[in-house]
């Protein structure tokens, strides 16, 4: 057997679930690098001593990939392919104690605010220094910026609040010289993330400040695009519209999960609005700016949703064309105040309701795509692959959204620039392009 000190130890971080996981791991990975880890995120070489997986317990396909995830590398420990398995993230926060007596195998269980012993554990020193500071898993050019933790909104179905705990905003200028770190790396589009990003700053100036915070962040040399996601709709910030039409290094585009718009199924799920109040919302967005791309989130087969309240949504979304637009089907979640209700929708009604909903936005995305035709839009160029140059507007975010792509033959385009490209033929969820001149760009 090998004798290897802490400085030789070589870990793999596999990071499950959303974004604010993806941010939570690269905090993780900073701290080890710190302690003269060799630390790789998801890296496919075999050739590692210990595994921290982050996982995630939002849903059930996503509590269910986490826990295949974990028996993989635990049966790896069985076969001597790996010396430690080190779980943490959402789903050890809320299933510890059962997953632990299921999964006995694993070295040591943490949930989402233990960071500090998990390092304790690796025999590694928590640097109070390196508050803020990430190794940065996606490209250099994009990163996340988790603005706040947890969540005090409600919801019956939601479980964040059990795994991530009650609102706790970052303050402005923490996230301001996060920016400029993130910008003295190259960092150039920052996605602002959190369970619910409207209700930044209550807690710490009284006020909501959303809109501070944006502009703050937008004054960082380097930094070209604020992209927002999350922000729920209950009490929102009208003067985040205001910021965003004006400020020209804040993207067109929110994310804004609404979950449903039937007035019962609103009020069963404990949103704190009805749907006159909703449409009055994004009505209000599109007049202050008309170039606005709205992202939103929807619940099919939600307790008690009959096929009157899922018409009512599916005429609802092709009324008000969303630009982006994503279905799950409901989760019966224990411990959420939904749970109490009977899960009355068969599962493959919930996936057929989910199916007709996305089928209503597929040709609503096709003809958004199709008015983009012929103009000359800005693209952030994210990777290189199979032949095209694969780029970004600025109503997509990464991922989740469509993407632009430009054939690589006889144009060069360098991973992490603005390019100005001609759109030339689209699909559903996708635009062609090739560059324009400067002279056509004009």
């Amino acid at each position: 057997m090998r004798t290897k000190g802490k400085r030789s130890e070589k870990i793999n971080v596999v990071t499950l679930g959303c974004s604010k996981n993806i941010f939570d791991s690269e905090i993780l990975m900073a701290q080890l690098r710190a302690n003269e880890f060799n630390v790789e995120h998801e890296t496919e070489s075999e050739d590692f001593d210990t595994v921290i997986i982050n996982t995630c317990g939002f849903i059930d396909n996503a509590k269910e990939e986490s826990i295949n995830t974990i028996l993989q590398f635990s049966e790896a420990k069985e076969n001597g392919w790996v010396e430690k398995v080190i779980v943490t993230g959402c789903l050890s926060e809320r299933y510890r104690e059962d997953l632990e007596k299921e999964i006995p195998n694993v070295d040591a269980w943490f949930g989402t605010k233990e960071l500090p012993r998990l390092l304790k554990t690796l025999k590694a020193d928590y640097k109070h220094e390196l508050v803020g500071e990430r190794l940065l898993t996606t490209p250099v050019h994009y990163a996340y910026l988790k603005i706040s933790e947890g969540c005090d909104r409600p919801c019956s179905f939601c479980a964040i609040p059990l795994m991530r705990g009650k609102h706790v905003s970052t303050p402005i200028e923490q996230l301001v010289e996060q920016a400029k770190s993130l910008a003295a790396q190259g960092t150039k589009e920052l996605i602002l993330i959190a369970q619910d990003s409207t209700y930044y700053g209550l807690d710490i100036y009284g006020e909501r400040s959303l809109a501070k915070l944006m502009s703050a962040l937008s004054e960082v040399d380097g930094i070209e695009w604020i992209r927002l996601h999350y922000a729920f709709p209950t009490g929102f910030p009208e003067d985040i519209l205001e910021e965003m039409a004006s400020n020209p290094k804040i993207c067109n585009y929110i994310d804004i999960p609404l979950q449903h718009i039937n007035d019962a199924m609103l009020k069963s799920m404990r949103r704190g609005t009805t749907r006159a109040k909703t449409d009055r919302l994004l009505n209000k967005m599109r007049e202050v700016n008309p170039d606005m791309a709205i992202r939103t989130t929807l619940i099919s087969g939600y307790p008690g949703e009959t096929l009157d309240h899922h018409n009512e949504m599916v005429n609802w979304v092709r009324e008000m064309k969303f630009d982006r637009l994503g279905v799950f089907a409901y989760s019966h979640e224990e411990n959420t105040h939904a749970f109490a209700l009977e899960d009355d929708v068969p599962a493959e009604e919930k996936q057929r309701r989910v199916e007709e909903i996305m089928a209503v936005q597929e040709d609503i995305s096709l003809a958004n795509n199709e008015q983009k035709v012929g103009k000359t839009l800005r693209v952030l160029i994210d990777r290189k692959e199979s032949g095209y140059f694969i780029g970004r507007t600025q109503y997509d975010s990464p991922e989740v959204d469509n993407e632009v792509s430009i054939p690589a033959e006889n144009t060069y385009l360098r991973i992490g620039d603005f390019a100005e490209v001609k759109i030339v033929d689209c699909s559903p969820y996708d635009l062609v392009a090739k560059v324009v001149s400067s002279e056509e760009a004009k």
